[in-house]
């Protein structure tokens, strides 16, 4: 899995919704009640020791003047990442983990706008009409009757996620992804530090222990993030994101006990069909160019 081609990075983009899901688990299995600033920090911490051994190693292979490459570019992710966590643990203490991700998962509508609006991307028919029927899922399988403070925070988190995402394509080649990823957390300590030393919230194991299991999950997450939309355009494979939200129903139902009614099921039918039509269009059309390559390749040799 290179990330190289649509298809690949559609898989990537899929088993990294799966860790991101999963890492908002243990951030609402923390408890409403949690410090937020001091759990925010922890998980920078937690992210920067386990990056640290990789980031060195990284570091002592390649040039030494690429380690210095980018430094603002990760100052600003590393913050926007900062605000990104507050807002997702505001989110997750009252909604819960299928609505909240329902939320989210407006993040690639943002990408894909955001995208044709900075870079110029090209936006395809298919592409606009699987947009389309995933937020239509969402809103089948959200239904609000109300706005409230957790739903805002959660809209903003999706925007934020969207620009931190489409940044990416901005990192310094000569870096490797997980030293970039390093160099953000690393920048995400001193602001992320001192709100939680103001905040002055009491230290307990137990969040230190979610803490930690959400770090390693958003790494994972980060990584194929890194790998999805490094090499592709992000309007091609930003619906692969929506596959979050199945697991976002499975774990719901199977942790916190809440139980999918049939307006789940059909705006997953909504958010699922596009995507498997994008893979699914990538492979044949794949296949239609090693075809032709090969006769070109046996007329020239015969």
């Amino acid at each position: 899995m290179s990330g190289r081609t649509v298809s690949s990075a559609i898989l990537i983009l899929v088993l990294g919704s799966f860790f991101a899901t999963l890492c908002d688990v243990f951030i609402k299995m923390a408890g409403a009640d949690v410090a937020i600033f001091q759990f925010t920090f922890l998980r920078a911490m937690f992210m920067c020791l386990i990056l640290c051994p990789i980031a060195v190693t990284r570091y002592l292979r390649s040039a030494r003047t690429s380690a210095t490459l980018g430094l603002k570019l990760h100052f600003v992710r590393g913050n926007l990442w900062v605000l990104a966590a507050v807002l997702l643990v505001v989110s997750l203490a009252e909604l819960s983990l299928a609505t909240a991700n329902a939320v989210f998962y407006t993040a690639p509508i943002f990408i894909m706008l955001f995208g044709a609006f900075f870079y110029k991307e090209r936006l395809t028919l298919e592409v606009v009409l699987a947009a389309l029927l995933g937020f239509a899922g969402i809103l089948i399988i959200l239904r609000p009757t109300e706005v409230t403070f957790s739903m805002i925070s959660a809209v903003l988190f999706a925007v934020v996620l969207a620009v931190n995402s489409l940044l990416i394509k901005k990192l310094p080649q000569e870096q490797s992804m997980l030293y970039g990823l390093f160099m953000t957390q690393l920048f995400a300590l001193p602001l992320s530090g001192v709100l939680a030393f103001w905040e002055g919230g009491v230290f307990e194991v137990e969040v230190l222990i979610y803490a930690a299991l959400s770090s390693i999950c958003s790494i994972l997450y980060s990584v194929s993030c890194l790998v999805g939309y490094r090499y592709v355009a992000s309007s091609q494979v930003t619906s692969a994101e929506y596959s979050g939200l199945i697991f976002a129903f499975l774990m719901g139902w199977w942790v916190f006990g809440d139980t999918p009614d049939l307006g789940v099921f059909i705006g997953s039918f909504f958010v699922i069909v596009p995507l498997l039509y994008l893979s699914h269009r990538d492979i044949r059309r794949l296949r239609k160019e090693q075809l032709l390559s090969n006769t070109r390749s046996n007329l020239g040799a015969g």
